[in-house]
C-alpha cells in the first residue's frame, strides 16, 4: 500500500528524469524499493541509484542526488538521505502511516488479502503417507506446512487443490499384513512368526484385537492380504482423525496404484524408450538420467520387474500436468531429497515444463522435554504421533511451532515451552496480544469511550514512536502475505506477528490506551482495533485460533 504509492512517485521521477536527459530507460524495472533492515536508514531504500549509473556508467552517489531533486516537495516525504555508495534512503511524513487504517476497517477480515495470485490452478500435496502406521510428528510437520502454503495461496485469490498421494500396495504394505497377522495370531496363543522388520507399534496390537473380536479364529490361516486391508482401513481412519483433529481437509486422494490399473506406468516407459532414453542393464531397466544433467542414470524397473519409486512418481506428475495445473507444489521430508531431480527429469523428458514444478524439503523434527531428546522409531513402540503430541500442546501450539522455522530448517519442538501458559510461549505471546486488545475494547466500552473515526482529523496525534511502530507495521501486513505466497514460507507470517505483538506490549507497557483525553483515547483506540483486526487476520493465515480472552 504505503510503499507502492512510493513506488510509483519513483517510477515518476524515473520518466521524469528520461524526458530531462537525465538518463535512458534501461534501468526500467530493474530497481527495488526495500524497507532497510537496520533503524535509522528511514522507512524504505531504494537502488535505483546504483542500477542506473551501472547501465549508463555513471558515479551512482551523483545520480542518487539528481534524483533526490526531482522527489523535492514530495507531500508524503520529509526527509531523503543518501547513504553508502548511492542507496536513497526515504523518510515518510508521520501522518503518512494513517492511511493504513481506513482499508484495515473497510476490508475487515480481507484485510491482507490479495488479488495478486488469482486464475492460478494450483496442485499442493502434502502429507502423503503410506496407510503403514498413525502420523508421526514428521508428517506432522508436512501437514501442517502444507496446509498453511495452501491457506497462504488462497489468500492470493488463486485456486488451490489440496491433494494427498498414497500407496497401498508393494512390500511395506505386506509387511503390515504379516506383523497384523502375527499379532492376531499371538493374541489367539498359536504360534506366529513376526516378520523381522515388522511394525511393532502398540496400534498393531490394536487393529489384531478387533480382527479377534470381529473374527474370532476364523482368520488363524487367513490370507495377509485379509490383514493389510483390514490394517489399512483402520490406519487410514486414524489418519484421517487426526488429520481433522489438526483442521485439515483435502480436495482429493490420489492412490498409486492407480497408475498401474490404468497401465500408466507402461505408458510413461513406452514414451521414454520412443526417445530412447532408457536401456537394459543387469536385467534392469534405466533411464537415462545424466541426459539430464544428473550425474549417474537411475533403475526405473528392477531385475525382479518391480518399478522403483522414481517411475510411479514420474507418471503421477504427468497426470498432474493432464489434469491442468498451472503450478504443482510437493511439500516432501528432506529424505526425498535425492529423488527429486531424478523425477524432474522425467517431467522434462516427457516434454512438460518442470519449472511449473516446486519441491518444498522441510528437515527433520527433534522432540525437547527437559533440556533433553525425545527418541524415535516409526516401526518401535517408541514413536510419538501427531495425535499424542496435539493433545499435549493443542492445536495452537502445534501449528505455530511447526512453523516457526524455514522448511529447510531443522526444528527444534520443545514441549516444555509450547505448554507454558506465559509470555515465554511464542504462541501465548501473540495471542495474548489479541486477547488483550480485546480486553481493552471491553473496557472502553463499559466506560462509554468511543474509537475514533478510522479517516478522523485528531488521528494525527498518534505520533508517538511505539504508534508509528504499529502503524508502519501494519502497512507492510499485504506484501507481507503476498511474499509469503509467492515464495511458499509461511514462518515469515510467524516472525511478522511475533514482531507486531512484541511492539504491541511495547506500546502498552508505555503508553496508556483509555486516558483522561477522550481524544487521544479514541485515536488509540482505533489504532488498537486496527492492531487486533491484522493480529486474527495473520493467525487466520496459519490455522491458529485468536482468542478474546485468556
Amino acid at each position: 500500500m504505503i510503499k507502492k504509492q512510493l513506488k510509483n512517485i519513483i517510477d515518476a521521477c524515473f520518466n521524469t528524469g528520461i524526458t530531462n536527459g537525465l538518463w535512458s530507460d534501461t534501468a526500467r524495472d530493474s530497481y527495488a524499493v526495500e524497507v532497510p533492515k537496520h533503524k535509522g536508514q528511514g522507512d524504505f531504500s531504494t537502488n535505483v541509484a546504483l542500477i542506473i549509473a551501472g547501465k549508463e556508467k555513471k558515479k551512482p552517489r551523483e545520480v542518487a542526488q539528481q534524483f533526490s531533486q526531482l522527489l523535492e516537495n514530495n507531500e508524503i516525504i520529509e526527509k531523503i538521505e543518501i547513504a553508502g555508495p548511492g542507496f536513497i534512503n526515504f523518510f515518510l511524513r508521520s501522518q503518512v502511516w494513517l492511511s493504513v487504517l481506513p482499508p484495515i476497517y473497510e476490508q475487515g477480515n480481507s484485510f491482507g488479502r490479495s488479488n495478486s495470485g488469482a486464475g492460478k490452478k494450483i496442485l499442493v500435496e502434502f502429507v502423503s503417507a503410506n496407510p503403514t502406521g498413525p502420523l508421526s510428528i514428521g508428517h506432522g510437520r508436512n501437514a501442517i506446512l502444507g496446509d498453511a502454503i495452501a491457506k497462504l495461496l488462497e489468500a492470493v485469490g488463486s485456486d488451490v487443490t489440496r491433494e494427498y498421494y498414497f500407496n497401498n500396495a508393494g512390500r511395506q504394505m505386506r509387511v503390515l499384513g504379516e506383523s497384523v497377522k502375527a499379532r492376531y495370531r499371538e493374541l489367539l496363543g498359536l504360534d506366529n512368526e513376526f516378520p523381522e522388520d515388522g511394525y511393532q507399534g502398540s496400534y498393531i496390537y490394536d487393529i489384531a484385537e478387533s480382527i479377534k473380536v470381529e473374527n474370532g479364529e476364523a482368520q488363524s490361516d487367513g490370507d495377509v492380504v485379509f490383514f493389510k486391508d483390514k490394517a489399512q482401513e483402520a490406519i487410514f481412519a486414524d489418519i484421517d482423525n487426526t488429520l481433522q483433529g489438526i483442521g485439515i481437509k483435502f480436495d482429493s486422494y490420489y492412490n498409486e496404484h492407480t497408475l498401474y490399473e490404468k497401465g500408466l506406468i507402461d505408458d510413461v516407459v513406452a514414451e521414454l524408450k520412443s526417445k530412447d532414453l532408457v536401456y537394459e542393464k543387469d536385467g534392469a531397466t534405466w533411464f537415462k538420467t545424466t541426459e539430464f544433467e544428473q550425474e549417474q542414470d537411475r533403475v526405473i524397473i528392477k531385475n525382479t520387474g518391480e518399478p522403483t519409486y522414481r517411475l510411479p512418481d514420474i507418471a503421477y506428475h504427468r497426470e498432474k500436468f493432464r489434469r491442468g495445473f498451472d503450478w504443482m507444489i510437493n511439500v516432501f521430508g528432506a529424505d526425498h531429497i535425492a529423488t527429486v531431480p531424478d523425477v524432474l527429469a522425467g517431467v522434462r523428458a516427457l516434454d512438460l515444463d518442470d519449472s511449473k514444478v516446486t519441491v518444498v524439503l522441510h528437515q527433520f523434527v527433534t522432540l525437547l522435554r527437559d533440556g533433553k531428546q525425545v527418541k524415535m522409531s516409526t516401526r518401535k513402540a517408541t514413536f510419538i504421533t501427531v495425535d499424542e503430541l496435539l493433545e499435549e500442546v493443542g492445536e495452537d501450539a502445534l501449528r505455530f511451532f511447526f512453523l516457526m522455522r524455514k522448511a529447510d530448517s531443522q526444528l527444534e519442538f520443545d514441549l516444555d515451552l509450547a505448554t507454558k501458559q506465559s509470555q515465554e510461549n511464542p504462541v501465548y505471546y501473540v495471542q495474548y496480544a489479541h486477547a488483550r486488545l480485546c480486553s481493552i475494547e471491553r473496557q472502553a466500552e463499559e466506560n462509554n469511550i468511543i474509537p475514533a473515526s478510522p479517516d478522523e482529523k485528531y488521528l494525527e496525534r498518534l505520533c508517538e514512536a511505539e504508534e508509528l511502530a504499529l502503524l508502519k507495521g501494519m502497512a507492510e501486513f499485504p506484501a507481507l502475505v503476498a511474499g509469503a505466497a509467492q515464495d511458499l514460507m509461511p514462518h515469515r507470517v510467524i516472525f511478522y506477528l511475533m514482531d507486531l505483538a512484541g511492539q504491541f506490549h511495547g506500546f502498552y507497557n508505555k503508553h496508556k490506551v483509555l486516558t483522561d483525553d477522550v481524544e487521544l483515547s479514541g485515536a488509540r483506540l482505533t489504532l488498537c482495533g486496527a492492531l487486533k483486526r491484522v493480529l486474527a487476520n495473520g493467525l487466520q493465515l496459519l490455522g491458529v485460533n485468536a482468542p478474546e480472552r485468556m
